[in-house]
């Protein structure tokens, strides 16, 4: 099964956080938060604009991305857990 996401949604599948300290420490399951990269794994058409066109995403399929710690909308796809948010979510792109 495939998500698209419409207009200007992005989906995004969250990247886990290293389990260990850089000092060696073993962080513990409920000690841990939630990652807030991402990569994105499919993006929608684009934003509506009152023209009718569409402006197109600036992100696209594969960027790595900030966001938010409660950005989004938790989706569960084929046993995946995945996020749809939209572009304005987004905190930036890393290069």
């Amino acid at each position: 099964m495939q998500v698209r996401p419409l207009q200007d949604r992005v989906l995004v599948e969250r990247m886990e956080e290293e389990t260990k300290t850089a000092g060696g420490i073993i962080i513990p399951d409920n000690n841990k938060e939630k990652p807030a990269q991402g990569k994105v794994v499919s993006v929608g058409k684009g934003r509506l604009l009152e023209s009718g066109d569409y402006r197109a995403l600036e992100v696209k399929e594969g960027d790595t991305i900030l966001f938010g710690k409660y950005s989004g909308t938790e989706v569960k796809v084929a046993d995946k857990e995945y996020l749809i948010m939209r572009e304005d979510d987004i905190l930036g792109v890393i290069q």
